[in-house]
């Protein structure tokens, strides 16, 4: 790799132990994959958060970089954390994983890195522009950078995206390159798209598992309903049954939009067929003791949802319901009003974790109902979960019957 003078200065250790020790994580990923030189980044998403996740030793990582005075040098927001960070004793949160939790937080807090604890950060603020090269970790995040906003970046682990942020630097290969985000195969949909989130989850377990860490370009028979919380699931989806980590969209997404060039390219049609098998795989007779909306973290519109559920259908929820967000989106909706439907018909607005992140083996939690492609692709074995699956409707339905 070509180093200016002031990153070999950084990586012969000229401005101490602690950033030699980054630039050397970043110049070795560097190596690894074949790239010629560093390029500044303009934003950082941070994962490794959860205590869950990163364990001791990762608290120790933390601690060490934290107490050697090392900050962010870019704006960098955080992943989620296991616990919402406000309201974990009333949730019944494990005191000694709260205490555990605690001190992450209290790392990263003097690292200034923004306690923002969302995989959404695009909703909360961090939302870098088009072409841009940003250094991000979380897998959801990751796809919606690339692919609905155009920026640029890899998909980095929580160590090299930490000290991508504390140098403001990272290498500068894979997706930072114009020629490595050309499409690989193009998934062609044979049926009219279904307004609902959990249809493009479905959409991103199937082509995942098929695309594997590829690039795919998708061809819809109708662009017109396609919400950015749609292009969210989708992305979330794909990151998690296959390695996705940029796809397009014809028509819709900016780089699509320039017209890129899919003569050549293996075509697959996903048709109905497709979608009432994957649909099948998730029939259960169990009863939901924990009903999840927001991975990734809910939009606004998202939780305007569940609040519009309960006043139509007039609900009492008999099971635990926790709608997910950052505390950003927490925020309005107290105000709106959302919030307080959601709880007084017994559900849990849950700011900061998600069930994925979140011990929620050991809180009781057996039989999860969700909407999210990507949570059904996690919890049964990060939180040994049975899944139960449908649209937020359907989910929601469950917990009052």
């Amino acid at each position: 790799m070509h180093l200016t003078r002031e990153e070999e200065k950084l990586y012969a250790g000229e401005y101490g132990e602690a950033l030699e020790t980054c630039m050397n994580l970043l110049v070795s990923l560097g190596d690894i994959y074949g790239a010629e030189k560093l390029v500044d980044i303009s934003s950082a998403q941070v994962s490794g958060v959860s205590y869950k996740t990163i364990g001791e030793k990762g608290l120790e990582f933390l601690k060490d970089l934290a107490d050697q005075g090392l900050k962010a040098s870019v704006p960098t927001t955080l992943n989620p954390a296991g616990m919402d960070l406000i309201r974990y004793d009333e949730l019944k949160f494990p005191k000694d994983f709260a205490k555990k939790q605690l001190e992450i937080i209290d790392c990263f807090k003097r690292m200034e890195v923004e306690i923002s604890c969302t995989c959404t950060p695009y909703l909360t603020g961090n939302v870098p522009m088009f072409g841009s090269h940003v250094a991000w970790a979380e897998s959801s995040a990751v796809a919606y950078v690339n692919s609905v906003i155009g920026a640029r970046t890899n998909r980095e682990g929580g160590p090299s995206a930490l000290a991508a942020a504390i140098i403001g630097k990272t290498p500068c290969y894979g997706y930072h390159l114009s020629e490595n985000r050309l499409p690989t195969q193009v998934f062609e949909v044979d049926m009219e798209l279904e307004d609902a989130s959990s249809f493009y989850g479905i959409l991103g377990r199937i082509t995942g598992r098929i695309v594997k860490n590829g690039i795919p370009y998708f061809k819809f028979k109708n662009c017109e309903s396609v919400k950015n919380d749609y292009l969210k699931a989708l992305g979330a989806a794909l990151a998690a049954s296959g390695g996705v980590a940029l796809y397009h969209v014809e028509g819709i997404t900016p780089e699509a939009k320039k017209g890129l060039e899919i003569n050549g390219l293996e075509k697959v049609v996903i048709g109905k067929d497709d979608f009432e098998k994957e649909y099948d795989s998730f029939k259960t007779s169990e009863k939901p003791d924990l009903i999840c909306i927001g991975c990734p973290h809910c939009s606004l519109d998202e939780i305007k949802e569940v609040a519009e559920f309960v006043k139509s259908e007039n609900a009492k929820f008999n099971a635990d319901v926790w709608v997910c967000t950052s505390i950003h989106m927490k925020s309005i909706a107290d105000r709106m009003g959302y919030t307080k439907i959601i709880e007084d018909a017994g559900g849990k607005v849950v700011g900061d974790t998600c069930m994925v992140v979140a011990p929620i083996e050991d809180m009781g939690y057996k039989n999860v109902a969700t909407n999210s492609g990507k949570a059904a692709t996690y919890l049964p074995g990060f939180c040994k979960s049975n899944v139960i699956y449908g649209t937020t409707y359907e989910i929601l339905k469950k917990a009052t019957e």
